[in-house]
């Protein structure tokens, strides 16, 4: 029976909590799912990371019946059930992989009613025998992922998906629903008609994941590159993509041979290597793995850190879906693309080679957009949901190397002058190339033929390199005051915009970033503090247990399910239960090794500040170290504003010093008037400083072991929440 009104709406929050652990629901998931247990079919755009798995698990969890999800990738279908059935839900998969028998166990499970949710490729769909058993079998709802794959016009078609538009005519009575993260308008319009969705919901999610800091950097001696980016994420998971076979087996050598354990994936590999090493990556027995575009899609690794394209992407659907892959679990993540022009012409050749005049066109468009994305000095973010049709609102996302990084406005009117009287002086009748030739006064056979090393313009930019031209016109183009025309060589024509500028009528200013300069999404995570070295504890306790059951470690938790241990101590049943993402299957079955785990560390660092409940926690159990009657920070405050030493304080009021080092700790993390020079000689302080931001990270046992000694754990606490305190302000 599916429950209606407010009945309903504590129903599925009750479910929410109990089976999945989260006490709220994400933007649209409440909506989708009230639609689907209304009967009505649904189309939603949801990034990745949004939370579409659940708009389909929650209701096969309540709804009478099998949910039928159409995955395209069986290598990830294993990994989605066990995700599944640790949060106690009756999940299984069909595909090519298991035996007759194996198939046969799940046909008798399903026939018996002890399937919620079963998970199928689109190829199984297609099976006439398999459809037959299926029309046998009480279902509650299709769920297609992936569901751009169905569409021409999408950046990954699959005509395997085409068979799904036989779902509603088979079996009329069943809602669907259809996901995808990449979806333009047009592309929205035909999945609808092509599925033969009936009057769905729709829903267009924000395209804006604002976890993801994106950068580009222009791409010179890449593996180098890539090696230094790696040395500022020890330890850290993630994806580097590379566009051929080749260069994924290179990459992958040379950073092995540095210590950096890396395994490669592409489609020249064998079946059965592929599957290997992607589990290896997904249980975190290597750091990173190297892949081509056939790596990623619908992967349910919640916790890569960061996303490398070391080659320029062919599309920015492409682009976004890869990035997409990295953050899912909510927390930061750094997406990072190795720009250089001579990828250009390597993409070019493949297009060239599209015999169908319209397909050609729309990858030559496509090649153009993403390479507008990559040269353009204009917020990452803005551009990638502007290609989406979403308006960013803000002026500054704070979170790409254009609004994050030093990045001035610089007047280059003169320079943009120049180039656009070469332009309008050749008949805008030519591309970027050969008006580069013709201000940096380059001696070609064509420019002499055509006389245009007699026009006025002819090497008045001789003093800059053609480097920096290309960069005026990548502005030019951004600001819309010239446009690219034709195929397959567009030329530029200057707009009313352009003409403007030329005559002098207008300024054109230009933004020029400084490499290196962008604070990360990394840094910004650094300041949050979390414990760092309990994190690496739980890390441990989680995959011994994941490799008992031979699962992911992210089935078992999430890394941010981690850190929220890690900021709030759960030392009990009682108070892990109220951890996001800890629901009642995981809490019976993990949650008493991660208790036993942390409360060990509580006894081993008796100073930690264990955090007040937070609002809405009334009744949970009490924290394990117990409180006096008066012992406040408040009045701890008091005593020091009234003179007292630390030491003094903890004597009037019989605390251990410790404890009192936790309470400056939460006022100096609160803003209040402490003098620090009052509780750590400022000498001591300055080398602390100096040492914890060499490690760039906030353990304190580091810093207490390096300085031998001299140091307390409660100076380096005090001193870590005042840098910390400043770098927030």
């Amino acid at each position: 029976m599916i429950h209606t009104g407010s009945n309903q709406e504590t129903f599925l929050h009750d479910t929410l909590k109990t089976v999945f652990g989260f006490q709220t629901f994400r933007p649209n998931q409440e909506a989708i799912i009230r639609s689907i247990l209304a009967g009505m079919d649904v189309f939603a755009v949801m990034p990745t990371g949004g939370g579409k798995s659940l708009c389909f698990q929650l209701p096969a969890t309540v709804m009478h019946g099998t949910t039928v999800v159409i995955s395209p990738l069986i290598s990830l279908m294993k990994d989605q059930v066990d995700a599944a059935v640790g949060n106690g839900i009756q999940a299984a998969f069909i595909n090519s992989s298991m035996s007759s028998d194996e198939v046969s166990d799940v046909y008798r499970m399903l026939q018996y009613k002890k399937i919620s949710l079963l998970y199928i490729a689109p190829e199984r769909f297609a099976m006439p025998h398999f459809l037959e058993r299926l029309k046998t079998v009480k279902l509650s709802l299709f769920a297609i992922d992936e569901a751009h794959c169905i569409s021409e016009w999408g950046h990954d078609f699959r005509p395997d998906y085409l068979g799904l538009s036989r779902i509603p005519e088979l079996f009329p009575d069943v809602p669907v629903a259809a996901f995808t993260a990449t979806a333009t308008r047009r592309v929205q319009e035909d999945i609808i008609y092509k599925i033969g969705l009936r009057k769905p919901h729709i829903v267009r999610a924000s395209f804006n994941r604002p976890n993801l800091f994106y950068e580009v950097k222009a791409k010179s001696r890449v593996e180098l590159q890539i090696l230094e980016f790696l040395s500022d994420h020890p330890g850290e998971s993630g994806i580097i993509y590379r566009t051929t076979r080749d260069s994924v087996m290179e990459t992958a050598g040379f950073l092995n041979t540095k210590g950096i354990a890396a395994l490669p994936y592409h489609a020249g590999l064998s079946a059965d290597e592929r599957t290997r090493n992607q589990e290896t990556f997904n249980r975190d027995e290597v750091q990173v793995i190297v892949a081509t575009i056939a790596f990623g899609m619908g992967i349910d690794k919640s916790n890569l850190r960061f996303v490398l394209h070391a080659d320029l992407p062919k599309n920015i659907e492409g682009y976004y879906q890869e990035t997409g892959r990295a953050g899912r679990d909510g927390d930061p993540a750094h997406c990072l693309l190795f720009f250089g022009r001579g990828d250009i012409p390597k993409i070019r050749y493949f297009i060239n080679e599209i015999k169908d005049d319209k397909d050609r066109f729309i990858s030559i468009e496509k090649l153009n957009q993403i390479v507008g994305f990559a040269a353009h000095n204009v917020c990452r973010r803005r551009q990638l949901l502007g290609f989406f049709g979403e308006d960013y609102p803000d002026d500054n996302c704070g979170a790409c190397d254009i609004c994050s990084g030093s990045v001035e406005q610089v007047d280059i009117t003169t320079d943009a002058q120049i180039l656009l009287s070469a332009i309008s002086r050749t008949g805008q009748r030519f591309g970027t190339g050969h008006i580069i030739d013709i201000v940096t006064g380059a001696d070609t056979k064509r420019i002499r033929e055509l006389g245009h090393n007699s026009i006025k313009t002819y090497g008045t930019g001789k003093g800059r390199d053609k480097k920096y031209w290309r960069s005026v016109i990548d502005e030019l183009i951004a600001q819309e005051t010239v446009l690219q025309e034709g195929d397959p060589y567009p030329v530029m024509k200057i707009t009313p915009k352009g003409s403007d500028i030329l005559f002098g009528r207008e300024s054109f200013m230009a933004l020029r970033k400084e490499e290196g300069k962008a604070k990360t999404a990394r840094e910004k995570e650094d300041a949050e503090g979390y414990d760092r070295t309990l994190f690496e504890k739980l890390r441990a306790v989680r995959k011994r247990i994941a490799e008992g059951q031979e699962v992911p470690p992210y089935v078992v938790f999430s890394d941010r399910t981690l850190r929220e241990m890690c900021r709030r101590f759960p030392s009990t049943l009682a108070e892990m239960r109220k951890i996001s993402g800890v629901g009642d299957a995981k809490l019976e079955r993990y949650g008493r090794d991660f208790v036993r785990e942390i409360q060990s560390y509580l006894d081993e660092n008796p100073g930690i500040a264990i955090p007040e409940p937070e609002s809405g926690d009334a009744g949970s159990a009490v924290l394990p170290q117990k409180k006096k009657k008066g012992e406040t920070i408040e009045e701890t405050y008091m005593f020091f504003k009234g003179g007292m030493s630390p030491d003094d304080i903890a004597k009037l009021r019989s605390l251990a010093p410790s404890t009192i080092a936790s309470h400056l700790e939460r006022l100096i993390m609160d803003g209040r008037d402490i003098d620090m020079d009052r509780v750590v000689d400022p000498g001591k302080r300055l080398k602390i400083e100096g040492f914890f931001k060499n490690i760039k990270g906030w353990e304190l046992n580091p810093v207490v072991e390096h300085f031998t000694g001299m140091v307390s754990y409660e100076e380096a606490r005090l001193v870590r929440a005042h840098l910390l305190r400043n770098n927030k302000g």
